[in-house]
C-alpha cells in the first residue's frame, strides 16, 4: 500500500522567505556598521596629517636657530616672536611660537629653545619640540 502524498514528499531544498530576510537584516547591520568607520577614519586621517605638518613646521625653526650666532636676537631669553605676533602656517591654520631660557648656573653655556606649535581641529592640539644649545 501507498503512503499519501503529504507523507511521501521529501523536505524541500532552499530557503524560506523567512530564512531570506533574515539574513537581509544580518547582512544589512554589518554593511552600516562597516560605513561608519569611513569618517572616522578621514577625521584621523586629517589629523594625523596636521600633526605631520606641525612636526615639519616646528623641526624647521629648530634648524634655523641651531645655525644662528649665540649672541643673535632670535636666541634672547622670553618668547619669540614677541608682541603677540606668531609665525603662522596655512593661513593662520598652525601658529607657532618659541621659548628660549638660558639654564642656570653651572650649565649657563647652554640655552633651551622649546617651540610650540598650535593648531585646531575638533579641539586646541599642540606639539612642543625641544632644542639644547652650547654657547
Amino acid at each position: 500500500m501507498r503512503s499519501p502524498d503529504w507523507q511521501s514528499r521529501r523536505p524541500e531544498l532552499g530557503m524560506t522567505l523567512v530564512e531570506m530576510m533574515i539574513a537581509l537584516v544580518v547582512l544589512a547591520v554589518g554593511i552600516l556598521a562597516y560605513g561608519r568607520m569611513f569618517p572616522a577614519a578621514a577625521t584621523t586621517q586629517n589629523e594625523d596629517r596636521l600633526m605631520t605638518t606641525a612636526s615639519g613646521f616646528a623641526q624647521q625653526k629648530l634648524e634655523d636657530l641651531s645655525s644662528i650666532a649665540w649672541t643673535d636676537p632670535a636666541l634672547s631669553n622670553g618668547t619669540h616672536p614677541g608682541g603677540g605676533v606668531a609665525d603662522t602656517l596655512q593661513g593662520g591654520g598652525c601658529v607657532r611660537t618659541y621659548v628660549v631660557t638660558t639654564l642656570p648656573s653651572p650649565m649657563d653655556n647652554i640655552k633651551r629653545v622649546i617651540v610650540n606649535v598650535n593648531w585646531t581641529t575638533l579641539r586646541v592640539r599642540t606639539l612642543s619640540d625641544t632644542l639644547y644649545l652650547r654657547m
